[in-house]
């Protein structure tokens, strides 16, 4: 008898995976994760019946989050990443030989327990001596921590649920103080395809924060609409300037200093959304939804 599981991913789209395996499912306070080992993609992590992340494609939405940010500084000792409980991300940022320290706030233990069991590949920099993991609420920690740091990334699910937080103003202002001088942050932001309103907004809230904003994409197959869109926000550093001396260090399978410059060459409807004033009637629906 086969197996599949069956995503959700938004009104009238469903992404099915054929399943070899069902190789971990728990239920934490915060909402049910699973591990299965899927015939397509490998192994993958799913929480509350959405796909996070798969071993096969996992590196293109990890390099991009990470790698552009942590390129656009001149010289990133200090990062932290809220959520990303995968390690993923956290693999990516200790790449780089100027990291001192990098910190990790991650609100589901289970998140973190499974992915070390499961998907070692994308969790093994979580036991690197200069990473220090907090679980606990990042919205709390930004409110109340006096650290400062050179990038802060922000690896979290939709705007649903206990994640709402993390795309609220209030949110991105406690961002912008835990950044040091010439800090840089970045956040996941959805599809361009069914979160155009979000994108938008969200275009409005960085320009009012941040002396620099920039959007960038990248292809990610298991995510809706296969666009992915990342929003940055520098108090100093253009989005688009890199140091291509440090990329031979990085060991990348979908980044390059090329890719990241071109990452922020838009689509039409995608700069329509991130205008001051965006027009109505740009491709998607804005649609409530998890998602990584």
């Amino acid at each position: 008898m086969e197996l599949w599981f069956t995503e959700l991913q938004e009104k009238g789209l469903r992404l099915g995976f054929k399943v070899k395996d069902v190789l971990f499912k728990g239920r934490s306070q915060y909402q049910e994760v699973c591990v299965y080992d899927t015939v397509t993609y490998g192994r993958a992590l799913m929480i509350d019946d959405v796909v996070m992340t798969t071993e096969k494609d996992e590196f293109v939405y990890h390099e991009m989050l990470v790698h552009v940010p942590m390129m656009a500084h001149p010289r990133p000792e200090r990062v932290l990443v809220i959520g990303g409980g995968d390690g993923g991300a956290i693999r990516e940022v200790v790449k780089h030989p100027s990291v001192r320290f990098a910190h990790l706030v991650e609100i589901d233990q289970m998140v973190i327990e499974a992915s070390r069991k499961y998907l070692p590949q994308i969790s093994l920099a979580l036991a690197d001596p200069r990473v220090k993991i907090t679980v606990g609420d990042g919205i709390e920690y930004l409110k109340t921590t006096s650290d400062r740091y050179d990038v802060i990334i922000v690896d979290s699910t939709d705007p649903v649920g206990a994640a709402t937080g993390l795309f609220a103003e209030d949110f991105y202002r406690s961002v912008r103080n835990a950044l040091r001088p010439g800090g840089i942050h970045v956040s996941q932001t959805e599809s361009p395809w069914f979160y155009q309103e979000l994108i938008g907004q969200i275009a409005g809230v960085f320009r009012k924060i941040f002396p620099v904003y920039s959007l960038y994409l990248a292809t990610v197959p298991t995510y809706p609409g296969n666009m992915w869109s990342f929003s940055m926000g520098s108090l100093e550093h253009s989005g688009d300037i890199v140091a291509p001396d440090r990329y031979a260090a990085l060991g990348c399978k979908y980044y390059t200093p090329e890719l990241h410059a071109a990452s922020m060459v838009l689509p039409k409807f995608v700069q329509d959304m991130i205008k001051e004033d965006p027009p109505r009637g740009v491709p998607g629906e804005a649609v409530e939804r998890p998602h990584k």
